[in-house]
């Protein structure tokens, strides 16, 4: 659901406008005056709608659209070629995306259809509202490239520019320009062309010029930021299994999660798929460590006492406890031998070192963070004896299913404890590959510069994308009828036809985009 108090917040913002524009027009001493205002200035007003435009960028396209003719020339025939194979590539990309909606509506699985290359975004539902800004300001530059790339084109074809604009639409802002209609009904099919492509291609060039500047931001911040000595923590979710004394804090830096080295946001994210995917690890203790009073814990019947939980010392859930002393099964057939009263200690299941022809397993409640602080990692007792002096057997936790115990070691800190999904502790901590090199330097502009070029790769791909598309009232739109009119002038010689033709195809286009927006806004909002 999109969140009643930006809803209200909007709301009441686009009210006040259209109200006190309402109350100027209608005023007999201030109606004149007000209307001279916002013509001279270049502003309209209707609802949910404020739209501007100026002439001062004009002599800026033009000099730019003098630059080096030739280069020019093979620039905008790039262009040409680009936004003709975008418009095929745009259809593609609908129909699979959505194929992939429908598939996802159709299915109770959540994880069909989670890699869509398109989605709609909704300020406030799948865009956080800690991240307008970015969104914002990446979708009002990727715009204004786009329409700088039709003017300049225009220019180039003799085209005049009446001027450059921007609005804002209820809360998305965008840019455009304005073209001398009957120069650009003159020109030739082919000149039509490239000045309707440069938009979608300028669109692509900024793409990826942003992914360049991101691969090349580690190179760039050199000298004020470190990379790969691990990954720095930014964030800390309030409350979350990464919270406590214990926990993570801003500023420390993660080198390993169990025996995963962490160099950088990269190996953080690829270890916790890693650890979810693969069976608990276990840790080399010492036999004598094992004692009678910790051990000989029995299999009990099944009575689980659901739904409690608690916070270890290590500062993350622990999850379902038994209501008796030994050994239960829990519901998924696990065992678990503490109890609910514990705030320290851990069941762990180890095979019983003078039974092991007969594989015996037994169970045990131990000290958690005793038992594991500077041992090593086993998946077997031979693991142990391989590495050790003295008689040591393979303990491992004894969780549920999906539920990992992983240690977390970020130097010089001791070890933060986790027991519970993996997933879980990743949307707990936001993390960076950049360390300062000084005190002084703040941790939040890689971060900036990271998610700001993040959202303008996605937003102004996503431009050159859907600006492609054969629909009514898009770039697409006149690229089609561009195209039709280069490529079938001699082969459909009656121009109806022609137009029949073209509207059709944009008849079709426009309905694969509208099912794509309306079905991406139902997945959005309504699930």
């Amino acid at each position: 659901m999109i969140p009643v108090s930006l809803l209200v917040f909007v709301m009441a913002g686009w009210c006040a406008v259209y109200l006190a524009d309402t109350l100027l027009r209608s005023s007999v001493t201030h109606r004149i005056s007000y209307e001279s205002w916002l013509a001279s200035r270049g502003l309209m007003l209707s609802p949910f709608h404020v739209r501007w435009q100026t002439t001062m960028f004009n002599r800026l396209f033009a000099y730019c659209a003098r630059i080096n003719p030739r280069a020019l020339f093979i620039w905008f025939n790039s262009g040409l070629v680009f936004g003709i194979a975008a418009m095929l590539g745009s259809v593609v990309l609908l129909i699979r995306t959505l194929q992939q909606t429908i598939a996802q509506m159709t299915t109770d699985n959540p994880r069909i259809g989670e890699q869509q290359a398109l989605q709609v975004v909704v300020p406030g539902v799948n865009l956080p509202t800690s991240q307008l800004a970015y969104f914002f300001i990446a979708l009002l530059l990727s715009g204004v490239i786009h329409e700088l790339g039709h003017a300049v084109a225009a220019l180039r074809e003799q085209v005049r520019v009446n001027g450059f604009g921007m609005f804002v639409f209820v809360v998305y802002p965008g840019a455009f320009v304005d073209l001398f209609t009957t120069h650009l009904n003159l020109i030739s099919p082919t000149q039509q062309l490239r000045i309707f492509c440069a938009g979608v291609w300028h669109n692509f060039v900024l793409c990826l010029a942003a992914l360049a500047f991101l691969f090349l931001l580690p190179l760039l911040l050199f000298p004020m930021y470190t990379t790969g000595a691990g990954a720095l923590v930014t964030e800390v979710v309030q409350g979350s299994a990464a919270d406590g004394p214990r926990g993570l804090s801003v500023g420390d830096i993660v080198t390993g999660l169990e025996d995963c080295p962490v160099r950088g946001v990269e190996d953080w994210t690829s270890c916790l798929s890693h650890l979810a995917h693969t069976p608990q690890t276990g840790y080399c203790v010492p036999v004598a460590s094992l004692q009678p009073s910790w051990a000989h814990g029995r299999v009990g019947h099944l009575n689980i006492k659901r739904g409690h939980s608690y916070r270890a010392a290590t500062g993350a859930p622990i999850g379902q406890v038994s209501t008796h002393v030994g050994a239960f099964k829990r519901l998924d057939g696990t065992m678990d031998c503490c109890s609910n009263n514990s705030l320290t200690d851990l069941c762990f299941s180890y095979i019983k070192p003078l039974g092991r022809s007969s594989r015996e397993r037994e169970y045990a409640c131990m000290p958690v963070r005793k038992m594991v602080t500077g041992t090593r990692v086993c998946h077997t007792d031979d693991d142990c004896a391989a590495h050790s002096h003295t008689a040591s057997i393979c303990v491992t936790p004894s969780l549920e299913n999906q539920t990992r115990f992983i240690r977390v070691t970020h130097p010089p800190n001791t070890h933060m404890l986790f027991v519970g999904y993996p997933p879980h502790l990743q949307y707990a901590v936001s993390l960076t590959n950049f360390v300062p090199r000084f005190g002084f330097l703040h941790l939040d502009l890689p971060v900036f510069l990271e998610t700001f070029c993040k959202y303008v790769v996605s937003l102004s791909g996503a431009l050159a994308v859907v600006n492609s598309v054969p629909c009514f009232a898009l770039d697409g739109q006149w690229m089609l009828n561009a195209l039709l009119e280069a490529t079938l002038a001699n082969v459909v010689i009656d121009r109806q036809k022609r137009e029949l033709i073209g509207f059709f195809l944009l008849l079709a286009g426009s309905a694969l985009l509208a099912a794509n927006v309306a079905l991406g806004l139902w997945m959005v909002t309504a699930r």
